[in-house]
């Protein structure tokens, strides 16, 4: 299935591909896209039922979800890029790691998971969304992705965001929530052999930063980096530190 996607930087660019993370579009890499296209290719891509992307019945699962952003890549003829992918999204990142290695020359995995804990809340989720729409959750979630302190201090911004969740159509969410429910590949991290950047935000509710420990444990030879007053979307609210992480990791291998 054929993503939406934003191009931005030069057509010779090293390609960087940057995913996103359940509820939202490529505006969630607003303050990287840009940034970085200076010297990157940069593909932001919608993922599967977000943004201006299909939106296929679900359940769906991880691999349904990579496998769209290969076939998105091929379209634009790009055999190997750099990825970079925010919790949803850094699941995506993983499994291309672990099953299509020859595409990635980088992972930068940020504010995720090998594991999202217990299925059975992503699995009640998906029902109130189903039932309710994504309106439903959108408080409750938009409260993850910030410290308290930047919420108060940027109002507008996270009225933004939370409305960029609600208007995430109910079956695509849903349908990302049963993947994320399933989503298990602790045993299999040691089989990652593609240079790997894991981002922790120290406050992140979400996944917090015991999750992101395992995945530097368990990838050989990954790089840990912690960002203090960061909650889920550190990339979102601390650019300042993420940014220069995303370029120095990705030209890495390039």
């Amino acid at each position: 299935m054929k993503l939406h996607h934003v191009l931005e930087g030069p057509d010779d660019g090293p390609p960087l591909v940057l995913l996103c993370s359940l509820g939202s579009t490529a505006e969630m890499w607003a303050p990287q896209r840009r940034e970085l296209a200076d010297e990157y290719r940069v593909i932001t891509l919608d993922t599967r039922g977000h943004g201006g992307s299909p939106v296929p019945d679900g359940p769906y699962r991880v691999e349904d979800l990579a496998r769209d952003v290969l076939e998105t890549l091929d379209d634009r003829g790009v055999e190997r890029a750099a990825f970079a992918g925010v919790s949803l999204g850094g699941a995506i990142a993983q499994w291309i790691g672990r099953y299509a290695p020859e595409r990635a020359s980088t992972l930068a995995l940020l504010c995720t998971s090998a594991r999202f804990g217990d299925p059975d809340p992503w699995v009640e989720r998906a029902a109130t969304v189903r039932d309710g729409g994504t309106q439903a959750v959108a408080d409750a979630v938009v409260a993850r992705w910030f410290t308290d302190d930047f919420a108060r201090a940027q109002p507008d911004t996270v009225a933004r965001m939370r409305d960029l969740i609600a208007s995430t159509p109910a079956e695509g969410y849903a349908g990302c929530c049963e993947a994320i429910s399933v989503w298990d590949v602790v045993d299999e991290l040691g089989a990652i052999a593609v240079p790997t950047l894991v981002v922790s935000g120290v406050d992140d509710p979400a996944t917090p930063p015991e999750h992101q420990q395992l995945l530097a444990d368990g990838i050989p030879g990954a790089r840990l980096e912690s960002v203090t007053g960061a909650a889920h979307l550190a990339s979102f609210q601390r650019p300042e530190i993420v940014t220069p992480l995303l370029r120095e990791h990705a030209k890495g291998a390039l």
